[in-house]
């Protein structure tokens, strides 16, 4: 694993994650070095290499999803590993299976992945995502899966575009229930017609409205750290990071 990759330090036992920064794999500028998203304009072969490394460095199968900024979460078993199997539609996954990781492909949206006795979730979280409730959503799958109640869970938040670099417009302060003529604890005054959202602090506000108690991460910029993260908004052409987490054993 490269040192350079994020790791949270969890308190549940049997219970591993990771993200991925830029560097540590084998493409080419502009997707130096460790891009894991084919369709890109990368090349296939480095990619490929990318993923296979990914996968042998966390010894478990990431399952990704064909992300569409939305809500629905999917429930993954070991089929859905399995070659040739069908991408689901979605921005979340859970399992309890062992062997498979829930994983999402970011570069400025946010990551937030879960962990609780026995099952783990992993979403992806831009501000369509967050506002449609795909964190109470998978919050709640994640319940469901287990039995287990939101304050038995433990949430980390990766790198995502930072609150002092997401600007946004009034449409966006609508989506979360704010107005540009009220204050909007989540939202700084910008420049005319623009705020600054801070993404991690909204998911926050989310996960703990869901429940959820222990909550780690959220200190890194992907739009700042040039040398560190993909970033889709400073870059424009880019490669994609990947959040994962999984049950060991």
């Amino acid at each position: 694993m490269h040192p350079d990759w994020l790791v949270p330090e969890w308190r549940a036992g049997g219970v591993s994650a990771l993200m991925t920064t830029r560097r540590g794999g084998f493409s080419a500028a502009p997707f130096d070095s460790m891009n894991l998203r084919a369709g890109l304009g990368d090349d296939a072969v480095s990619v490929q290499r990318n993923r296979a490394l990914f996968e042998r460095v966390i010894g478990a199968t990431p399952v990704m999803l064909n992300q569409v900024h939305g809500a629905r979460v999917v429930r993954l078993h070991r089929d859905d590993a399995k070659p040739g199997a069908a991408v689901h539609e979605a921005d979340a996954s859970v399992t309890t299976e062992r062997g498979i990781a829930c994983a999402v492909q970011v570069a400025d949206c946010l990551p937030v992945l879960l962990a609780a006795p026995g099952g783990v979730a992993a979403a992806h979280a831009g501000w369509r995502g967050l506002s449609a409730g795909v964190i109470e959503a998978t919050v709640a799958a994640l319940c469901e899966a287990r039995g287990c109640a939101p304050d038995e869970i433990e949430a980390w938040l990766g790198a995502c575009i930072g609150p002092d670099r997401f600007e946004v417009g009034a449409d966006v302060l609508h989506a979360f229930g704010a107005s540009p003529e009220a204050a909007a604890p989540r939202f700084r005054p910008h420049t005319p017609g623009k705020w600054l959202a801070d993404l991690p602090g909204l998911a926050r506000d989310r996960l703990q409205g869901s429940g959820v108690r222990t909550i780690g991460g959220g200190r890194w910029c992907t739009v700042e750290d040039t040398s560190r993260f993909f970033s889709f908004r400073r870059d424009g052409v880019t490669g994609r990071m990947l959040a994962a987490v999984w049950l060991r054993g």
